[in-house]
């Protein structure tokens, strides 16, 4: 709890009286008037705060009223607490890291996203991925089209109302974002990088890549990782994981790795469990006693030691080790190299307000009131067999105060739309908006995959046809409106930002009653010329 001193103005009060001493009792049915009476009322507390400060130089640790005004300051403080958490907001984080050996897609992820789940809906999805299939053929037909890995979770995340907000490939590191459609307005200043280290960095088999972003105002980055392997280079392993965290938006105008307010850091890191026999660790597993195994882990040895992760936190390891298994099954290696099994698949995270006020006991800053993490489950899972890896996933809970409460742009369809006559779009942009003729308005349908996945498109400068202080008005034309119509939605792409800064609720489009009437005409006549073409040929 904060702690009061008395000010020079007040060292001549008198000492607490018993008229003060109840009034503390009442303190909370005071407060909820005050609050009720606007400046005045608040102008009373402050009075009431500084006859409260004035008196408590006079209050002894021994004094019969010290616990009582103790805990009113408590509950008070509580009470405010609550208040300002109230204002904040829960992002849901559900993060995946998976070694998946160059192999295709599973048939179904449900329970890796835990799809079926009855807890709150996540609002986010990073996905990274190492050792995704990077041969010459592969990688060619990759860097032209999306890869058959993010074909697959578009293709199963965009139905749920989630659209893949960024990726970034190196080789066989993949890092994928979904994201729900309503936070699009809210997220910005979003860059990729990514790092090479294999082969004295010239080979990029190994290293990391790096998503970051502004999330509701605050810097939010993810880097996965794939480090060095074996046993014996424990040291390579943490010279590559500070290198890569030192050179991600190196020379950038862009915050450090360190820098931003919340960094996640994953991927398969090889560390290994040193010292014991295959045959100890074996039977640990077995018997379910990890923590035997959790002080000769090399990643735990490490963060007592080098100062770069200290800073680091982890959930606990209560899970097998994943790798090194057979195929399709959960039988640790059983081929003549018999790998010893280890946690090489890891999520760490790390809190920047955390490592630098958690110094002076008793200290408060507004600033460490923004943001905090909290781990909800960190598991793996033994069910999915297509790599010697088992995928680990976290869940975590983003508790934040949303710096930014109101999107750039607010935009909405004008009237009711149809395939059959031209369009009007209505939007109004907010002052701070670093507008730009290369800004436009897409039409996407509501399950869309990614920005680029829109039906048509609209320059909101060559294509605008009125404007006022409040508003402007886009059009569309009919020939670009889906004549089938269904169900759709607008978003604003800023080019300057290079996001979506506005989103429209979805809404519908009738279809061109007049073509869909044509084709029910031709299908007719097609049809009822089916029987005679069938009996002439009969007849040879």
């Amino acid at each position: 709890m904060a702690s009061f001193s008395s000010e020079d103005a007040f060292q001549d009060s008198a000492a607490l009286s018993l008229n003060d001493v109840e009034s503390l009792h009442s303190f909370r049915s005071r407060s909820a008037s005050f609050s009720s009476t606007g400046s005045s009322g608040r102008l009373q507390l402050r009075q009431r705060v500084a006859q409260l400060m004035a008196c408590v130089e006079d209050i002894s640790s021994d004094d019969e009223i010290h616990e009582e005004v103790s805990r009113t300051l408590d509950e008070a403080f509580r009470i405010w607490g609550k208040k300002l958490k109230d204002k904040w907001q829960e992002f849901r984080l559900h993060l995946v890291t998976w070694n998946v050996g160059t192999a295709s897609p599973p048939p179904d992820v449900t329970s890796l996203l835990q799809l079926n789940s009855l807890g709150p809906t996540v609002d986010m999805y990073v996905i990274g991925l190492q050792e995704v299939n990077s041969r010459i053929t592969n990688f060619l037909s990759d860097l032209a089209f999306d890869d058959p890995w993010s074909i697959f979770f578009m293709t199963v995340l965009s139905p749920l109302g989630y659209i893949k907000l960024s990726s970034v490939r190196m080789q066989g590191l993949l890092l994928l974002l979904f994201v729900k459609h309503v936070h699009l307005p809210f997220i910005r200043d979003i860059h990729t990088h990514y790092t090479r280290t294999g082969l004295y960095g010239y080979w990029g088999n190994k290293g990391g890549v790096t998503i970051r972003m502004s999330l509701y105002g605050h810097a939010v980055c993810f880097m996965n990782c794939h480090l060095p392997a074996h046993m014996e280079n424990t040291e390579q392993r943490l010279d590559d994981f500070e290198k890569i965290l030192e050179m991600q938006f190196e020379g950038e105008n862009i915050p450090s790795t360190l820098d931003h307010d919340v960094l996640f850091c994953f991927g398969d890191l090889n560390f290994r469990i040193a010292d014991y026999g295959i045959h100890f660790v074996r039977e640990s597993i077995n018997n379910k006693r990890y923590n035997l195994l959790w002080e000769k882990d090399q990643l735990n040895m490490a963060k007592k030691k080098e100062a770069f992760l200290q800073e680091f936190i982890e959930g606990p390891l209560q899970f097998k080790p994943t790798y090194k298994f057979d195929l399709y099954s959960d039988v640790y290696d059983t081929s003549e190299k018999k790998r010893k099994p280890a946690w090489t698949d890891r999520i760490l995270w790390r809190v920047k307000n955390l490592c630098q006020h958690a110094s002076k006991e008793g200290e408060f800053t507004e600033e460490e009131q923004t943001i905090s993490v909290t781990l909800n489950n960190y598991i793996s899972h033994m069910s999915y067999g297509i790599s010697d890896h088992k995928p680990v996933t976290g869940t975590f809970g983003l508790e934040l105060k949303p710096l930014l409460s109101h999107p750039l742009v607010t935009l909405n369809p004008e009237g009711e739309w149809s395939a059959e006559h031209d369009v009007l779009i209505s939007y109004s942009a907010a002052p701070e908006l670093p507008s730009s003729a290369w800004d436009w308005i897409g039409l996407f349908k509501v399950a869309f995959r990614h920005v680029n996945d829109y039906v048509t498109y609209a320059w909101v400068e060559d294509d605008e046809i009125s404007s006022n202080k409040d508003s402007k008005q886009v059009y569309m034309s009919a020939a670009e409106i889906p004549d089938m119509g269904g169900e759709f939605l607008l978003c604003y792409y800023s080019n300057n930002l290079q996001s979506i800064v506005g989103i429209s609720q979805p809404f519908q489009i009738q279809p061109n009653r007049t073509l869909i009437g044509k084709d029910l005409t031709q299908e007719e006549n097609s049809w009822m010329q089916k029987p005679d073409n069938l009996e002439s040929h009969d007849e040879f």
